[in-house]
């Protein structure tokens, strides 16, 4: 599956604003099939598990609270350079230089409430996919 998955997560503040639905509308305009998908909230041991790759930089307990204060949505999504491809419909982590009509552009309320997580690797979306979901969730 290598190079036809990404992870996304929508995140707790587009939750929270109720852009769900126009989120998951945005990722099937761009061509990316769901493969799995969830409500869930992550607890604080699984917001620093899943993002231990930050735990040095200052920004990581901030992150951990923030991921953790209220449900996500959790998807695997499909598509030919998944990845790379993901990246560039949910546009740059500041809202206020990503690209119009990117995901972030549209719902992100700043660059630390920025609506959606998108796996950086192809290596990196499969570790994150099975983070969430089992092998008998993805289809």
């Amino acid at each position: 599956m290598s190079g036809k998955i990404t992870f996304t997560m929508i995140k707790p503040d587009a939750v929270a604003d109720g852009h769900i639905g126009a989120i998951l509308g945005k990722i099937s305009e761009a061509g990316f099939k769901i493969k799995a998908l969830k409500l869930t909230q992550l607890t604080v041991a699984d917001a620093k598990k899943f993002y231990e790759v930050h735990s040095e930089r200052p920004f990581y307990g901030e992150l951990v609270d923030f991921m953790s204060s209220g449900p996500i949505v959790a998807a695997v999504l499909e598509k030919d350079n998944a990845v790379e491809d993901f990246r560039t419909t949910i546009g740059a982590t500041n809202p206020a230089e990503a690209a119009e009509g990117t995901i972030r552009k549209l719902f992100a309320r700043s660059i630390g409430e920025n609506a959606v997580h998108g796996s950086d690797s192809d290596e990196n979306a499969l570790i994150e996919a099975q983070f969430h979901f089992s092998g008998r969730e993805i289809f």
